[in-house]
């Protein structure tokens, strides 16, 4: 079980009224002490369904993302990613860029 200084600076897991940003908002990403930094393990995210706006048309510019790292002493928040990838929905530009 974690502890609550252990989790510092983890404010939207849990928070059931988390506003959707809607301009890009890299402020979101939060990360929290990875509790075994000595276990070399594989943290994977996918994001199916990616988008950004086309520069050029406007229309939405759709990409599958796969996050895949090794922690070290600390790691990312998965909802705080979620948000953070959202973030891009009204961004401007080509998700290969993104």
């Amino acid at each position: 079980m974690r502890t609550s200084n252990e989790l510092d600076g983890v404010t939207l897991l849990g928070d059931t009224h988390v506003k959707y940003p809607d301009q890009y908002s890299p402020e979101v990403l939060e990360a929290f002490v990875n509790k075994h930094p000595g276990n070399e393990y594989l943290v994977t995210f996918t994001c199916p369904e990616f988008t950004s706006l086309c520069p050029k048309t406007g229309q939405p510019d759709f990409a599958k993302i796969l996050i895949s790292y090794i922690p070290r002493e600390r790691m990312v928040e998965s909802k705080s990613l979620k948000l953070y990838l959202f973030s891009f929905r009204n961004h401007g530009d080509f998700h290969e860029d993104c």
